[in-house]
């Protein structure tokens, strides 16, 4: 099936394109459409659809007016000078439910300009400790689940240039530095599959990283966990990649 000529897949970033097409749809009807119409002109079975546009309405992207979809409210502050706030109040919105949710710190990062920052953290002293900063995370990309993803989004050249600037130094005993190694592995990460972190960083911590990718944006979800919680590091990082359609959406729209 296609939406528009584009493949439907599985995965947030198919969710992602089915949402931004719903969204162009509505666009197309000043006047509001029904939902068996969008759904009609989208090629798309209605529950999708109605799944669809009811995300958007949360968000403030879509509206219901007498039974008919429009644009929300939200749509009309994109382009203007608040947009970059209103994404990120919605970043850290959805940073702090993960947080909740998962019970450990949540954190978003992106690669940009040739670094690497962790711009924004969800995090809870008592129950959902943030990792020390204790070596500066853009010169240890090889060595964090947020690095790794972030490198790993990157072309051949962009990573080789990112660890030529900052050469890969032992931070613990399980860190990788040879660079032929981290090199392979990568280019043999699937991008479906979370990125770990298992003591590299720092000890006593673990890490896991999802491809967070919007527009132009190279970004990442990540969490930590004390390594004495380490069974629980599969589970969240499967929940990290079921999350990540929304925060794209509300990043990208």
């Amino acid at each position: 099936m296609s939406v528009r000529g584009v493949p439907v897949s599985t995965g947030p970033f198919g969710v992602l394109r089915r949402a931004l097409r719903v969204l162009e749809a509505v666009d197309r009807h000043p006047g509001g459409v029904p939902e068996a119409a969008l759904a009609r002109e989208l090629g798309l079975a209605p529950p999708a659809v109605r799944e669809l546009a009811e995300a958007l309405e949360l968000e403030g992207y879509l509206a219901r007016v007498d039974g008919a979809w429009t644009l929300g409210g939200a749509v009309a502050v994109l382009g203007q000078h608040n947009r970059e706030q209103l994404v990120r109040v919605r970043l850290e919105q959805r940073l702090a439910e993960l947080r909740d949710e998962l019970g450990a710190a949540v954190y978003f990062g992106r690669y940009h300009d040739g670094e690497l920052a962790v711009e924004a953290v969800a995090a809870d002293e008592l129950t959902a400790p943030a990792v020390r900063e204790w070596a500066d995370f853009r010169a240890t990309a090889h060595a964090s689940a947020i690095g790794k993803c972030l490198l790993g989004q990157l072309d051949h050249d962009g990573r080789r240039d990112h660890l030529a600037r900052h050469p890969a130094a032992r931070l613990t005993a399980r860190t990788i530095t040879d660079q032929q190694q981290l090199m392979h592995r990568l280019e043999r990460q699937p991008a479906t599959v979370p990125v770990l972190d298992i003591q590299e960083y720092a000890l006593g911590t673990v890490c896991a990283a999802v491809p967070v990718s919007a527009g132009s944006t190279v970004g990442c979800l990540a969490t930590s966990l004390p390594v004495e919680q380490a069974h629980r590091l599969r589970a969240a990082a499967e929940l990290l990649a079921e999350r990540a359609a929304p925060l794209m959406l509300a990043m990208a729209v």
